[in-house]
């Protein structure tokens, strides 16, 4: 879902892309080559001659097929296409982490977060492999920026939308239950693809996490009203929340990368 929208972006930013993916898209932008990003040597070959990585490939969420698949393919694909990236001396790349590496998303055992607007420096704690999956990535970019410098910049990626599925806002908008468990996110397929060419064009951001959402959440109630309808015990409130705004701050991504979300869902639906 968000793949063909980084494609897209860079493509029209006059950049040389190569998508790499298992299967051929339905518009074809550019090249692709069909790889199973599991298998290091296909990944090095894939990668050879590239000057920065955009990794988005992965099991999208929890539940979509047992939960030691999605551990293995995620932890698996990402370490690959990091080992082969640092190997070629490749210099930058980003990776998709996710909101659901803080464990509210898929959790088991229900719980709130400890403050909000939750930050970069918020408790990870996944009781899925899905979730797990993410914290295991964002280490490993850690330890290759470590071994070999590379740059990798790992979005924290709220929920996103792309921009079809707007007309779907109306029928969550008035009930606080919807969408709780990412605390009301979203981030528009455009915005989180213009971050992924901020972040592979500045420089000197070592090994990093940053979340990546709009600056307002996706509903039409107040965010403290949300708060204090689904997760009333939470009393640490790190902004004064008068209207509407995120849950899920993404301000270090604004100043690191210079970054602004520019779609909303109130100005895509005219309302």
């Amino acid at each position: 879902m968000l793949g063909r929208w980084v494609v897209k972006h860079f493509v029209e930013h006059g950049y040389e892309v190569l998508n790499v993916d298992t299967r051929h898209p339905e518009e074809e932008l550019c090249p692709t080559l069909i790889v199973d990003l599991q298998d290091l040597g296909q990944t090095y070959g894939a990668l050879a001659g590239a000057d920065a990585v955009v990794h988005m490939a992965a099991i999208p969420r929890a539940g979509m097929v047992p939960p030691e698949v999605t551990f293995r393919n995620n932890v698996m694909a990402t370490y690959n296409v990091l080992e082969a990236a640092a190997g070629l001396g490749i210099k930058k790349a980003v990776i998709a982490s996710s909101e659901s590496s803080y464990g509210i998303c898929f959790a088991v055992h229900p719980f709130g977060p400890q403050y909000v607007p939750m930050d970069e420096e918020h408790p990870q704690l996944p009781q899925d492999s899905y979730g797990l999956s993410k914290v295991v990535n964002e280490l490993t970019a850690d330890m290759f920026h470590r071994r070999s410098g590379i740059q990798v910049v790992s979005l924290r990626l709220g929920n996103v939308i792309p921009p079809e599925w707007y007309e779907r806002f109306p029928s969550w908008i008035h009930n606080p239950e919807e969408r709780e468990r990412i605390l009301w996110s979203y981030i528009d397929t455009r915005d989180a693809a213009e971050a992924c060419r901020l972040a592979i064009e500045t420089d000197g951001l070592g090994s990093v996490a940053l979340n990546l959402g709009s600056n307002e959440t996706s509903m039409a109630i107040p965010s403290r009203e949300l708060m204090a309808a689904r997760y009333p015990e939470v009393t640490d409130f790190r902004a004064p929340l008068e209207g509407y705004e995120a849950l899920l701050n993404s301000e270090k991504a604004m100043k690191l990368l210079g970054w602004e979300p520019k779609y909303k869902w109130r100005e895509q639906l005219g309302k």
